[in-house]
């Protein structure tokens, strides 16, 4: 581990060159760069969260903290780690005051592994647009959490409003294991689904994903039914035959299916850390179409698939600026 304190960024480049030529074959063969921007209480849990996925996708991880914008001072502090405290990977976190914080690509940009993709995520509320943040300008994917924004539903309408082909959300991420339970189930229905009830918590985003999803999938309107949770709990459909399929998880671990005439079967239906979800979206580097589709129907607002996949950078100034703190 190297540690630099009120340092540049050229500095860091240069300690990241070393540190790269002592590991040698080490650091051979990453796959992308991944940008995570978090407020200084979340980092323990980004790092975390970065390093497990790092693990399964050889990455150069950037971890971007701002701090005190309003500082009269600019400064850098930098951690970089190859091979150390944060995996077998490359790492770099970078603690930014002043208005280098609002400049964060000044630094990152040079630090980018070379012909490789770039996603950046933000671990906690995510710009309400994502032009206002270089960081989000410059990547190929990027990844946000309306389930951390302080009104969930909100911030799904938030991220369609803003939505250009290459970006996603951890909400959908979590959507994985039910859609594959549910899509395995129908593989034997021939009739038509007319009626579905989704059960979870109140505000649970990845509910109304999946209600959207059922909706542009199997045209119906699936009723969202508050549950104590966590997440979501169950998930029911009637079909025309008057025949039911049903999945329930009673824990974190397992779902039950049910189907009329059916014996029910047990299956797996873990609940996955951040890392295991980030990990899922680094393996798509493609525009996600299907979330497109389910956060249009979910939140009414159309031709998401259809927008210019690139952004411009929009200035804001450090007063009104989302997320720099």
């Amino acid at each position: 581990m190297t540690t630099l304190w009120d340092t540049t960024g050229t500095e860091v480049v240069k300690a990241l060159g070393e540190a790269r030529r002592t590991a040698g074959a080490m650091v051979s063969g990453l796959a992308l760069t991944l940008v995570v921007v978090a407020d200084e209480k979340k980092v323990a849990e980004a790092e975390v969260a970065a390093v497990r996925a790092a693990s399964a996708h050889p990455c150069r991880v950037l971890i971007v903290v701002r701090r005190q914008i309003d500082s009269e001072q600019p400064r850098l502090d930098a951690e970089i780690s190859v091979g150390g405290r944060l995996g077998p990977g490359e790492a770099v976190v970078m603690r930014m005051y002043g208005r280098l914080a609002l400049h964060a690509e000044s630094v990152v940009l040079p630090l980018l592994a070379p012909d490789v993709p770039v996603l950046t995520w933000w671990h906690g509320d995510a710009p309400k647009k994502i032009a206002h943040d270089p960081l989000g300008v410059f990547a190929d994917r990027r990844v946000t959490d309306a389930a951390q924004a302080p009104d969930p539903i909100a911030a799904l309408r938030i991220r369609a409003t803003d939505f250009a082909p290459g970006d996603t959300d951890l909400a959908w991420t979590r959507t994985t294991p039910w859609r594959s339970v549910l899509a395995g189930a129908y593989d034997n229905i021939a009739v038509r689904t007319v009626a579905a009830r989704i059960g979870a918590e109140a505000g649970n985003p990845s509910a109304w994903l999946i209600a959207g999803w059922l909706k542009g999938r199997l045209g119906v309107e699936a009723e969202l039914v508050t549950t104590s949770g966590p997440g979501i709990t169950e998930v029911y459909l009637r079909l025309e035959d008057d025949s039911e399929l049903s999945i329930n998880r009673p824990d974190g671990h397992s779902a039950v299916l049910h189907r009329t005439g059916v014996q029910d079967r047990r299956l797996p239906l873990h609940r996955r850390d951040i890392g295991d979800q980030l990990a899922e979206e680094l393996r798509r580097l493609d525009p996600d179409q299907p979330y497109a589709r389910a956060l249009s129907a979910a939140t009414g607002i159309t031709e998401l698939e259809n927008r210019p996949a690139g952004r411009q950078h929009e200035w804001m100034e450090p007063a009104l600026a989302n997320g720099a703190s």
